[in-house]
């Protein structure tokens, strides 16, 4: 299902279409967007991070309204680039209860991308497709890299399993805690369960998501990218708090041949701050700009790659 609308711009048209892909029975909702030309355009498929996000960048429940995706979208827009952004499956309230239902795996993440690139490599309007992986869809974006995409970045990516990138954050944070963690991760390894999950680690070793942890940390990120040939965009904030820029120190070793930007006042979800109370605030502040410079080197990075 495909609906258009055309806005206009300044000496430009901004083409909007809203597509609803499956995959199976769970519904994908996104919108392409793209300047009007009759000249091809590369085209990139944004891959979100972890949680409920949807195709804007905000998250509902909780107070993740930065609006980041979309603005990243409008930014490369106007570099001549087009962007396809869907809500993540968990984002979309009618995929719930079947999630739920049959156990939320992570494998199938990487479907969901695959899917819309392989709907897109038939669109004669774009040159080349581009997978952009932001934190936890940057494993997601390595591991769904075919022969029809141009390139490939990755923002905010973790070079570590899971279980080492939570037990490493949780160990700053609160090291009886990461020791708890540790020992869930291990009964989950050979049990495939966790009998007693402790409350305070709730959110995050909940039984429904068992199964997701479980195929997500059989997955190591330096691995994933170490396979992959195309050209590589490592981008890493300097104010990110939730990944550390050893990460993408790690990422570069893993494969030498990538391209790594680092954006000193990036924050994890693409804002520029200026302080830790601006870092903090801009989680909730759909208003507040992305960096600038993301834009620059994602965009040239695009398209020297485009064809």
């Amino acid at each position: 299902m495909l609906h258009l609308s055309v806005f206009g711009a300044i000496c430009q048209e901004i083409v909007t279409e809203e597509y609803q892909f499956k995959n199976g029975n769970i519904e994908l909702p996104g919108t392409l967007s793209f300047i009007a030309t009759d000249k091809k355009l590369p085209l990139v498929i944004y891959v979100h991070g972890s949680g409920n996000i949807d195709r804007n960048g905000n998250q509902a429940g909780i107070a993740v309204k930065a609006n980041y995706i979309k603005m990243l979208s409008d930014s490369l827009i106007k570099k001549g680039i087009a962007f396809y952004r869907f809500d993540k499956r968990t984002a979309t309230s009618s995929n719930i209860a079947q999630l739920i239902k049959t156990k939320i795996k992570f494998l199938p993440l990487v479907r969901d991308v695959q899917i819309g690139v392989s709907n897109f490599k038939k669109d004669t309007r774009f040159s080349s497709i581009h997978l952009v992986g932001h934190s936890q869809g940057s494993l997601v974006a390595m591991l769904a890299v075919s022969d029809d995409i141009s390139s490939f970045t990755s923002i905010a990516g973790p070079s570590a399993s899971i279980d080492q990138t939570i037990i490493t954050q949780l160990t700053t944070q609160n090291e009886d805690l990461a020791k708890v963690a540790i020992s869930h991760f291990n009964e989950l390894k050979k049990t495939d369960t966790i009998v007693n999950v402790n409350p305070f680690l709730m959110a995050l070793f909940a039984p429904y998501n068992h199964s997701f942890i479980l195929e997500w940390m059989s997955f190591k990120p330096t691995t994933a990218i170490s396979k992959i040939k195309i050209p590589i965009l490592i981008l890493h904030g300097g104010s990110d708090l939730q990944v550390s820029l050893s990460d993408a120190k790690a990422l570069k070793q893993a494969n030498t041949a990538a391209e790594v930007q680092i954006i000193p006042r990036m924050n994890h979800i693409l804002k520029e701050v200026n302080s830790l109370s601006e870092n903090q605030a801009s989680y909730a502040d759909p208003k507040m700009p992305i960096s600038a410079l993301l834009v620059t080197y994602l965009a040239d990075f695009i398209l020297e790659n485009k064809n």
